[in-house]
């Protein structure tokens, strides 16, 4: 029996060493578990590597992390605590790191510059183009970026340094410094030569050399797709294309805008005196795109980009003060209401219909705001067309007032059975959208006129519109017609 009891025993705990080393994963393939079909990372995948990093199962975390693109690590980085992260990123290969820290949200970046050493994140840079290495390295503690720069080769410090002499959300910071140039009266065979020669010199992603004269300047380009379909003996010349040139001071907004009307997929930065410095492609496009869109709806609701590390306090200081300044525009609305107290004392159901009116005017002008906000970010909306994009507005609002002058009216009548009622809410409702459209398209204007960001301030400019008229009209209509 004892026999039988020992043999149970080292039966059982070699079963639970195997379930223990055996994960979920162990039958499927891990690039399916990873992601999901919108290639989203799996939850489940989270506390996979999070037990390998517990553990210290090298083995087990590096076939976890070859299941994942760069941009995927980075993802997973947003859902590790902080000291998983820290244990992660020895990890990673210098290539692979630079990749994923030019991928990760700001907050999060920061927390993992701290515990990279300035050797390895020196090397991690020389793997990044030069626009993405200057954004981490403008993301260091002056000290540390100073020992990560002193640890860099001169011609890769001195192409950061150069960029980051470049003001913030600029076409210097957005662009690479790496470029593909050739003299104008090369052949495609002598670029097709030059391009194999110098090939560890090469921007990693390009689209078109760029043909420059004698100073540099670029004069044209000829698209990669175009040179390897074309004869050896034939000139760049021939067959280069007109280029748009974007100034190096140039927002990056503008920069967006630009690539956005040309259907543009690379584009050479110039100096002002007209010389090739670097090019911007695509892909720093679509960041920028995306990031100028989530600023302009956090700020039409006064709110900033929290983050998934942002502490609680932060997040409430932050929205303090926008809050603070909306508590100022409800007391003034309110205020008008005050005007009519007596009124409204007299008649009770005044206080019940008086919130819809400006519910109502509120929710109709925050859509045209909406769509004069957006008109102005993509230049559909300009002193050329401002006119008439006004009428449009401002007649869609008063039809909408009168339409819903009639139902609002009915469902007066119905409630309450005061057909005068039922009047006086329609004025009210038709002056108040016509006001709404009014100042929905005007107030975005206004601002962007006086230099101001019309998605920052319109709302809280708009809402006090909608609150202190839809108030005052009703009531006051009230006051007149049935006192």
């Amino acid at each position: 029996m004892s026999r039988e009891s020992d043999d149970l025993a080292e039966l059982d705990k070699t079963s639970r060493i195997q379930t223990q080393n055996q994960t979920p994963a162990a039958d499927e393939d891990l690039e399916d578990l990873a992601l999901g079909e919108d290639y989203a990372l799996n939850p489940e995948y989270v506390p996979l590597v999070a037990d390998a990093l517990d553990r210290g199962d090298a083995e087990r975390l590096r076939d976890l992390l070859s299941a994942l693109r760069p941009e995927d690590i980075a993802d997973l980085m947003g859902f590790l605590s902080p000291p998983d992260r820290e244990e992660l990123i020895p990890h990673l290969d210098p290539e692979t790191l630079g990749e994923v820290i030019a991928e990760l949200d700001t907050e999060i970046r920061e927390d993992v510059l701290e515990h990279v050493p300035s050797a390895t994140l020196a090397k991690a840079l020389g793997e990044m183009e030069s626009d993405d290495a200057a954004d981490v390295v403008d993301d260091l503690e002056e000290d540390k970026r100073a020992q990560v720069l002193a640890a860099m080769p001169e011609v890769e410090r001195a192409a950061i340094e150069t960029t980051l002499g470049y003001e913030e959300e600029t076409a210097g910071r957005l662009m690479q410094r790496e470029v593909v140039a050739a003299p104008q009266f090369w052949s495609v065979g002598q670029t097709i030569d030059h391009l194999r020669a110098d090939s560890e010199d090469l921007p990693e992603l390009f689209f078109d050399v760029y043909v420059v004269d004698p100073a540099y300047k670029p004069v044209g380009a000829a698209p990669v797709s175009h040179l390897l379909r074309t004869r050896r003996d034939v000139p760049l010349a021939q067959i280069m294309e007109p280029v748009t040139e974007i100034p190096v001071g140039m927002d990056q907004e503008e920069v967006a805008y630009i690539f956005n009307k040309y259907h543009l997929i690379s584009a050479p930065v110039v100096e002002p005196g007209g010389r090739l410095v670097g090019q911007i492609t695509v892909d720093d496009i679509v960041g920028v795109i995306q990031e100028e869109t989530e600023e302009d709806i956090l700020a039409l609701h006064g709110v900033s980009d929290a983050g998934r590390d942002a502490s609680i306090l932060g997040i409430t200081r932050s929205r303090f003060w926008w809050l603070l300044v909306n508590l100022g525009t409800a007391i003034l609305a309110s205020s008008v209401i005050a005007i009519f107290q007596g009124v409204i004392a007299k008649l009770a159901v005044l206080a019940v219909l008086n919130p819809i009116v400006a519910s109502m005017g509120g929710n109709a002008g925050t859509q045209t705001l909406a769509v004069a906000v957006r008109a102005l970010a993509t230049r559909e909306l300009t002193a050329a067309n401002a006119w008439r994009i006004i009428w449009r507005e401002t007649a869609a609002g008063l039809l909408n007032g009168l339409a819903f002058a009639v139902v609002m009216g009915l469902v007066t009548v119905l409630w309450f059975h005061t057909p005068m009622m039922a009047v006086i809410i329609g004025l009210a409702m038709v002056i108040n959208l016509f006001a709404a459209a009014v100042a929905g398209i005007l107030i975005p204007l206004a601002l962007d006129r006086m230099g101001y960001d019309p998605a920052q301030s319109a709302v809280v400019f708009l809402t006090t519109v909608t609150d202190c008229v839809g108030f005052f009209s009703f009531l006051g209509l009230a006051a007149l017609l049935l006192f």
